[in-house]
């Protein structure tokens, strides 16, 4: 499925990224997410794979960019902050951290996105 959408004033075409990986990563009880928890003793989480599908249509329509002046970051970002968590942050002890804010990364080259949940917008290092 291919969306055309005018992000903070930007047409851009972009494109569902195909690697399971990246998509499964977030979603509770996949085996990546387990994997992810298990090497870094913390994953991020959506609450469902329901609420990651609403989340990128509201980032779509409503999305903010954050991050144009990191010129070397490979990726376009649009973030939107929540009313409700819309995921969580899991650790390797079982507690958790609600997350509110979501963001979808466009790989500049390819078009190509996933939504991740987070705390808040990257930043530049």
């Amino acid at each position: 499925m291919v969306w055309h959408y005018n992000m903070s004033g930007i047409e851009r075409e972009i494109e569902l990224e195909t690697r399971i990986s990246l998509i499964n990563k977030h979603l509770p009880g996949t085996e990546k997410a387990e994997s992810e928890l298990e090497t870094e003793g913390i994953v991020y989480l959506f609450n469902d794979r329901q609420t990651m599908e609403r989340v990128a249509a509201e980032i779509k329509q409503r999305g903010e960019r954050t991050g144009a002046d990191d010129l070397e970051d490979k990726y376009e970002r649009y973030g939107l902050y929540f009313s409700e968590a819309i995921g969580y942050i899991l650790k390797a002890d079982g507690s958790r951290i609600p997350l509110k804010y979501g963001e979808i990364k466009i790989k500049k080259t390819t078009g190509k996105y996933h939504v991740i949940p987070r705390t808040r917008p990257r930043t530049s290092y």
